[in-house]
């Protein structure tokens, strides 16, 4: 097993998409940053002089996890696209040990995007807030907290990433289904059902890492207020953890085992 995740490192560190994924999550948390703070003390965005306005900016790392979770299925979905798939698998005598390897592979990926966005995300957050001469309204705890979850939740949606990847094995379905999923599913019912809200699996994901409800919604309920109230912090990772088992447990008994042409 050792070997199998150290080759799945090795494919990760040396394919370009992984680069580009990782540059343009980079990009876009600059960009994203740099309008939330720059929007403080709006209708939109509360005064970077409160813990809310300061909250707000610090954790807009969560657009990296959207990437980590595409990392995730192009980690597994990537063999079937450039012919591979064949040689990875049938080398192996029991198909479901690459696919593990594979998801430990992915998730050591997506907590790199988790972390570098929160990373990003707080330095402008902070930059802003230095620059106007405002006070640190988040304690250190805080930020060590969402920093581990930026972290664990890049890691989970990297895992969840794989198991699609693995299940659809078409690698533009699948960034275009998990894509759809966060971006218009989840914000069209978690604006619609409050209490499902805190259960869908991108927004539990963006809450782990400090995000309010409704904070990483796309569209008309972008920031809008939530009646139901966010996972704890542990409820929030088991249950990341159990849909990325039921993903790749269901890969694993269906498309995995299916003969590679």
């Amino acid at each position: 097993m050792t070997r199998l995740i150290r080759v799945e490192l090795l494919k990760l560190r040396t394919t370009r998409l992984t680069y580009g994924l990782f540059a343009t999550a980079i990009g876009l948390t600059v960009l994203f940053s740099t309008l939330e703070a720059s929007r403080a003390s709006s209708s939109f965005v509360a005064s970077l002089s409160t813990a809310a306005g300061q909250n707000s900016v610090i954790t807009g790392g969560v657009l990296a996890l959207l990437f980590a979770a595409v990392l995730g299925v192009t980690v597994s979905s990537g063999e079937f696209r450039h012919e591979t798939a064949t040689t990875t698998y049938l080398g192996t005598p029991k198909r479901s040990r690459v696919l593990v390897a594979k998801s430990i592979a992915g998730a050591c990926g997506g907590a790199v995007f988790g972390f570098t966005g929160w990373l990003i995300a707080t330095g402008v957050g902070l930059g802003f807030v230095a620059a106007q001469g405002y006070r640190g309204q988040i304690g250190d705890a805080t930020m060590a907290r969402y920093a581990a979850g930026h972290i664990v939740a890049g890691a989970l949606l990297a895992a969840i990433g794989v198991g699609v990847g693995s299940l659809i094995r078409s690698e533009l379905a699948g960034i275009i289904g998990v894509l759809v999923w966060a971006v218009v599913i989840e914000s069209i019912v978690g604006g619609l059902y409050n209490a499902v809200q805190p259960y869908l699996p991108y927004t539990a994901a963006t809450t782990l890492a400090g995000s309010v409800l409704g904070g990483a919604a796309f569209g008309p309920d972008h920031g809008e207020p939530s009646s139901a109230s966010p996972l704890p912090f542990a409820a929030a990772t088991a249950l990341l953890a159990v849909v990325a088992v039921v993903i790749s447990a269901i890969a694993a008994r269906t498309t995995v085992v299916r003969d590679i042409s």
